[in-house]
């Protein structure tokens, strides 16, 4: 087949528009074009009253060769190239031990998955509960203020990505196409097929919640095993090696190959790994706010008069700026038609995220709004300072929303202006279990209070109404990724000071999102399988 990319067409085509346009690329007959399907569709929204649609397609036609020939030079003109993901082993039948995978966000689910469908049979460690469990006591924070320390948005079943926007895209090079593995299989748990071709596919909390439970469902046909409530306290070495795993309930289990797909809030057991001598080290980071506007406010600034087509959906944004004391302020994560949601996992500590469903049909829109820090600058103390500094302005924004795991927040216009907020204007805040005006002057460092205050209203000048008065800041935003990284040797992928443990995802530094982290699973799966046969070969 041949793949076409820029394949425009406008907003609102019709059917007939596709075909006519692949016909017209190429210059050949209708009867020669035997099928077409859609690989992505994007958009293009710089003119907002000309909006375009924007395709790659792979074709079926007649005479491949001569048409391969006649495009040779235009790059929007190629073979469909092979996604088809290829298992790099199949386990032997003998295997003594079982590959051990620690947690279940999407990177240590898609490494239990790829080494299960190798018939590696893994068993997987997750410190909190089951899914559908972990939300009824995630809800128990969000409504009734109480916090379980195991079972909340960082910690269970799905990892923090279960309670996002869901979204399933990522700036990564993936030159051996895992990202299409990971969208397949999220696909056949549950997820829409539309995710397979749309630029920025999303899903949702509640489709996230069915989607992991038949993925682990899968994992367990297959002979591996989830363990809930199963924290690894203790990780056993010997010269160097991994040999094995303590639980807390005293299990002990052996092992010579450890998946390490623990989160980037796992601070407890950052400082395990660190006090057992496993390699790590402190990596920059983002702290800031979640800001929320009008969802319809962000619709017309991005879509004009196109706002609220359904092929477009609720519109997004990314804004960056340079500020004059030398820090960069940008969006992060930006969920559109979604609510700001309470993320902590620490008693007496506020800690904000954000969150969508599928529909994005809430009333506001938010973003993290937040400044980039340093090691090097500003926790240069240990290799856990980070996760010293970021406890600390927890604990403040704790004190500053009332001690009830309210969150303080203010609106812009009185942030910008340097004063207490009183009332709330048209934008009602979305988070939960509330929010308490006050002054966030002292909920942030000085320089990341001024880095935003100069943003916000430069980000006003692209999004108009982006600086409004009444829009609500909400603090604080701290885990916007790990505050470590346990280094890993770039071609065998386990530590590089404990051979056969296997650093992954967001947590260990190696990924931001479910994508990338569920891609990264899939690299340590194999780079497992790899092992474990090389070791087989050399014992046999």
């Amino acid at each position: 087949m041949l793949r076409l990319s820029e394949i425009k067409l406008p907003l609102n085509h019709t059917p007939e528009e596709l075909p006519a346009a692949i016909l017209k690329k190429l210059g050949v007959p209708a009867s020669d074009l035997r099928a077409h399907t859609v690989a992505s569709r994007s958009y293009d929204a710089r003119k907002k009253h000309n909006i375009l649609l924007i395709y790659t397609l792979d074709v079926d036609v007649e005479n491949e060769a001569a048409l391969l020939q006649r495009f040779h030079d235009d790059r929007n003109v190629k073979p469909t190239p092979d996604t088809e993901y290829k298992f790099v082993a199949q386990a032997p039948a003998n295997l003594d031990k079982r590959p051990i995978v620690i947690g279940t966000g999407p990177c240590g689910l898609f490494a239990g998955l790829v080494l299960a469908q190798m018939g590696f049979k893994p068993i997987i460690l997750e410190r909190g509960k089951a899914v559908r469990e972990r939300t009824k006591d995630t809800w128990g924070l969000w409504r009734k203020r109480v916090l379980n320390p195991e079972s909340n948005v960082q910690f269970g079943e799905g990892g923090a990505g279960t309670f996002s926007d869901g979204k399933l895209y990522s700036q990564i090079k993936d030159p051996k196409h895992y990202g299409e593995k990971v969208l397949k299989e999220f696909v056949l748990a549950g997820a829409p097929e539309e995710i397979l071709y749309v630029s920025k596919p999303h899903i949702g909390t509640f489709r996230l919640v069915g989607m992991v439970e038949v993925m682990r469902d899968t994992i367990t046909k297959l002979g591996g095993e989830v363990r809930f409530s199963s924290k690894v306290e203790t990780l056993h070495r010997e010269n160097g090696r991994i040999t094995g795993v303590t639980l807390a309930d005293g299990a002990h289990i052996e092992a010579d190959h450890v998946v390490l797909a623990i989160g980037h809030s796992a601070r407890d057991t950052f400082q395990m790994l660190h006090g057992q001598g496993v390699f790590m080290e402190a990596k920059p980071f983002s702290i800031g706010f979640r800001i929320e506007h009008p969802q319809s406010l962000i619709d017309k600034a991005r879509f004009g008069p196109n706002a609220g087509h359904p092929i477009l959906g609720a519109a997004d944004y990314k804004l960056v700026h340079h500020a004059k004391n030398g820090r960069s302020v940008y969006s992060f994560c930006m969920c559109p038609g979604g609510t700001v949601v309470a993320a902590t996992s620490e008693p007496n500590r506020v800690v904000t995220n954000g969150m969508s469903q599928y529909s994005r049909n809430e009333r506001n829109a938010n973003a993290g709004i937040v400044v980039g820090i340093s090691p090097e600058v500003d926790y240069p103390e240990h290799v856990l300072a980070g996760v010293d500094f970021q406890r600390q302005w927890e604990s403040q924004a704790f004190e500053l929303g009332g001690r009830d795991y309210s969150a303080p927040g203010q609106l812009v216009g009185d942030f910008i202006a340097g004063k207490a907020s009183t009332e709330f204007g048209s934008v009602q805040p979305s988070y939960t279990p509330g929010v308490h005006l006050t002054d966030l002057a002292t909920a942030l460092p000085e320089f990341a209070i001024a880095a935003i205050r100069e943003a916000l209203p430069v980000f006003d000048k692209t999004i108009k109404g982006f600086g409004m008065h009444d829009a609500v800041l909400t603090g604080v935003e701290t885990r916007t990724s790990s505050p470590v990284r346990i280094r890993r040797d770039n071609e065998t992928l386990q530590s590089i000071n404990t051979e056969g443990l296997f650093p992954a995802g967001e947590g260990a530094g190696y990924a931001g999102g479910i994508l990338s982290a569920g891609v990264d699973g899939i690299k340590i799966a194999e780079a497992v399988a790899t092992s474990i046969m090389s070791r087989q070969r050399q014992a046999g």
